[in-house]
């Protein structure tokens, strides 16, 4: 029995519940959820009992594909045995001395390096939220600490699953329209515009607490991009803050909170693969008036040299159109298929979360490492570093930590290097 201690008991915790209960569904009854962490107690108490403790905070996304819309999850749900779950206010405490074998971390973004610190050191597998690290020095530092001790580190990167993901992988891997030539993203408007607070959580519009949308939808957006293009070769990009003050409001219209903002919320920027791939990202959490939005969907658009994908659509040369999804399950090998989708599971995180529990039983690395999310974490910050530079940059120099300027000051100060260093 593999037990599981969660860190962070925010919204975001309902859709790995979610996981976790289909995981169950499925017959995978080897692991169990044996704490929860949070700073505060009720919060913890709130996702284990239904009928019983305190109410859960309500989901704020509303979108289909928004993790932060799914609500109303509860440990009992699924695991009957919540009785003897403890709850901890300090992390530190609960990987040190509470019943558990591996750690999921969902924590904001700045915690991950010190949670896994606590992990690795006491012998804990660990699962961390996306991105890996608030910089790479401490993603780096990460998944040195996981090899050494021989520990499975895995990253909760759920756009791995996602089945556009492995959809569009299998067909440009297949060369069916010819390989792929160039990718384009517009999503302006769509994510928290024009003003919003992003999730209700103040800390993601702070550069000091490695907020900005690089590094919450960057990651998701460069490993998603990785997969399906190929790793990231160079990177020229733009980032900005278009609402220096955002705001959440109620249901007629009065502001109840304001943050001041000095993380980027706007990011435009063009890439380069080592398959030759070309393409370009524009992204806002901004964007007044009506949404810009490429096509549907996650508002991306894939050329070929015989063809395109858009709006989750196949159309070649030859005039003839086919839904993504069709292709795939007619063409795709069982066995592949068996691959992408482990007995019959269809949910991103279920999915995630399966690979992540496997790689421990077979103390293996899982397919979303921590080496993936470093490459993740760098390309991101690619973007970042580049519109510091105001110059093209090698995601190679930016993984490596020789070129580091944007990411210095938020090194120092989670004291990852001297001033000077």
């Amino acid at each position: 029995m593999i037990r599981i201690g969660i860190v962070g008991c925010g919204r975001i915790l309902a859709a790995h519940l979610r996981g976790y209960q289909l995981l169950r569904a499925a017959g995978i009854d080897d692991f169990q959820i044996t704490a929860l962490c949070a700073r505060r107690p009720e919060d913890a108490r709130s996702y284990i009992q239904r009928g019983a403790g305190p109410p859960q905070r309500p989901p704020v996304g509303t979108g289909p594909h928004d993790p932060l819309a799914v609500g109303d999850l509860f440990l009992s749900d699924f695991q009957p045995e919540v009785g003897d779950v403890a709850v901890f206010t300090d992390f530190a405490e609960m990987i040190a001395d509470g019943p558990i074998d591996a750690v999921n971390d969902f924590t904001t973004h700045t915690l991950h390096h010190r949670i896994a610190d606590a992990a690795f050191t006491a012998g804990k597998h660990l699962l961390t939220q996306k991105p890996l690290a608030a910089t790479v020095a401490a993603a780096r530092q990460m998944c040195r600490q996981a090899e050494s001790r021989g520990l499975v580190l895995g990253v909760f990167e759920n756009a791995r699953n996602r089945a556009d993901t492995r959809q569009l992988g299998w067909l440009f891997d297949q060369e069916l329209c010819g390989p792929l030539q160039m990718v384009l993203m517009t999503n302006v408007g769509n994510w928290w515009g024009p003003d919003r607070i992003v999730a209700e959580t103040p800390w993601r519009h702070r550069r000091l607490e490695a907020g900005g949308l690089a590094l919450d939808i960057g990651v998701h957006l460069f490993h998603h991009l990785r997969y399906v293009a190929g790793e990231i070769d160079t990177v020229s990009g733009r980032s900005a803050v278009l609402e220096p003050v955002r705001c959440t409001r109620d249901a007629s219209g009065r502001v109840v909170d304001r943050v001041e903002c000095d993380a980027d919320d706007t990011l435009i920027a063009t890439f380069s693969t080592e398959r030759g791939v070309h393409g370009s990202v524009t992204a806002s959490w901004g964007g007044h008036g009506a949404p810009s939005l490429l096509g549907s969907g996650r508002g991306m658009a894939y050329h070929a040299a015989r063809g395109s994908v858009q709006a989750e659509t196949v159309t070649t040369d030859d005039g003839q159109s086919r839904p993504l999804s069709t292709l795939y399950q007619a063409g795709c090998p069982a066995d592949i298929l068996d691959t992408h989708f482990p007995l019959g599971l269809t949910d991103p995180f279920a999915l995630n979360q399966h690979d992540w529990l496997d790689a421990i039983r077979q103390q293996r690395r899982p397919e979303t490492g921590g080496r993936e999310g470093l490459r993740d974490l760098a390309a991101a910050y690619a973007v970042l570093e580049s519109s510091l530079a105001g110059r093209r940059v090698a995601v190679a120099d930016v993984a490596s930590g020789e070129l580091r300027d944007y990411q210095r000051p938020l090194d120092e100060h989670l004291g990852l290097l001297t001033p000077r260093s």
